[in-house]
């Protein structure tokens, strides 16, 4: 029996559009299978190309995947409503183990659109608090016009503590301001051993926050991140996203600390 071609995608179709910003929103799409936050998905229009995007949410039957409009192909996705069809490859990579993190303290960090790959987790955690001793969201976006996913946070809030700050206010803000390691040395943990953090976000940003953690006791192997680069085909094949002889598409995109820190371009 010969083998599926791997670069042939499925039709999915679109069953939500949810705006955040001028230029990211949410497709729900259909989807029934196995997914864990932090893997993606290859989107594709013909003519048009494709984009690897990670799933910001796992519902009963569908994904959800955010989309920020920067290209020729995420342009084109955003001309698709409800009802229309995107093609879909994967998911890719390895994801974020929930389990890894059932029964700890967790502290997850993310930065700007970081939050996407990792929403899922807080989606989890923040509707089974028990599966966890505690959880801390410290969130920040570069100002709040910039913000996503308003209305989750709203629910989040009910159930896990949620540090939410802007690093350029408006005149209409009234909540924390600066950059999220500010904020690192306020939180606190009364279990290192049974500490873990998850950090997503801009390489610098991860960078900084990484070094506040292991400054403040956080053992290596408790750390977690996710390294989104250059990923082009999902199944190791292009090279793009190769460093040394890690696939960010196949190896990652989420690694844990004690290999992820090698990884520099």
């Amino acid at each position: 029996m010969a083998e599926l071609n791997p670069y042939i995608p499925f039709l999915s179709e679109i069953t939500e559009v949810i705006k955040h910003t001028e230029i990211e929103y949410t497709f729900r799409m259909t989807y029934t299978g196995d997914v864990k936050p932090g893997q993606f998905f290859e989107v594709s229009l013909p003519k048009f190309g494709e984009a690897p995007i990670s799933v910001s949410g796992i519902g009963d039957g569908t994904v959800d995947l955010t989309i920020r409009k920067v290209g020729k192909v995420t342009d084109e996705i955003f001309e698709n409503y409800v009802g229309d069809t995107l093609f879909l490859r994967g998911p890719y990579g390895n994801g974020f183990d929930i389990e890894n993190y059932k029964g700890k303290e967790i502290l997850l960090v993310a930065g700007g659109t970081g939050l996407s790959p990792v929403k899922g987790i807080v989606d989890y955690f923040s509707a089974h608090p028990n599966d966890c001793k505690s959880f801390t969201l410290l969130v920040g976006f570069k100002s709040p016009k910039d913000m996503l996913f308003k209305k989750d946070f709203e629910e989040w809030e009910k159930n896990i503590k949620v540090v939410l700050t802007v690093d350029y206010p408006d005149d209409d803000y009234s909540g924390n301001c600066g950059l999220v390691t500010h904020y690192i040395p306020e939180l606190l943990v009364k279990d290192l051993k049974e500490a873990v953090g998850i950090v997503v976000g801009p390489p610098v940003m991860m960078k900084c926050v990484i070094s506040d953690l292991l400054a403040k006791g956080f053992f290596e192997e408790n750390l977690w991140i996710s390294q989104e680069r250059k990923m082009c085909c999902g199944i190791g094949k292009c090279g793009h996203c190769k460093i040394d002889d890690t696939y960010i598409c196949l190896d990652g995109p989420v690694f844990n600390y004690t290999k992820g820190k090698f990884l520099k371009d």
